[in-house]
């Protein structure tokens, strides 16, 4: 069963997200002329969809290799449910964890992570070993990078 929003986004709502998606210091000024509003009326909608937790942050995009995190890799870490209350907390304070995902199948955590070196690397995955199995995947390349959300399709 799917989950109705919270906010229901009209055409304008997801243009404004996609500029802001794209770039985040855009003026109310700019995205409404843009999108054929006021600035006033941009400032509405942006604290609308900011107090309905469609908008959670404004970020800078780094690249990873010129500040010296020249290894992106993935982490498979099978564990037991009962680590998880340990290895969550962890993973939340590494700095080199990007993000981790609850998965479904053998695998229970599917980390991605930054790292500078191999040694690096191993360092990371000696200390995810203490909770479980690991697997790790060095990424090559990733030809394919999509940083900005579009409307879902009508269904």
């Amino acid at each position: 069963m799917a989950v109705e929003p919270k906010v229901e986004l009209d055409d304008i709502d997801w243009a404004l997200l996609t500029a802001l998606q794209q770039e985040a210091r855009l003026p109310f000024a700019e995205l409404g002329r843009r999108v054929g509003l006021s600035p006033p009326a941009v400032a509405e909608r942006v604290r609308r969809m900011e107090e309905a937790g469609v908008l959670v942050g404004y970020h800078a995009a780094l690249n990873p290799q010129a500040v010296g995190l020249e290894l992106r890799v993935l982490i498979d870490l099978t564990t037991t449910p009962q680590q998880y209350p340990k290895v969550i907390p962890f993973m939340e304070q590494c700095a080199a964890i990007q993000s981790a995902h609850h998965v479904t199948g053998g695998t229970s955590f599917r980390i991605d992570a930054l790292v500078t070196s191999i040694s690096a690397l191993e360092a990371l995955v000696e200390q995810l070993s203490l909770y479980g199995q690991t697997a790790t995947s060095i990424v090559l390349s990733s030809p394919i990078q999509k940083t900005v959300l579009v409307p879902p399709p009508l269904s």
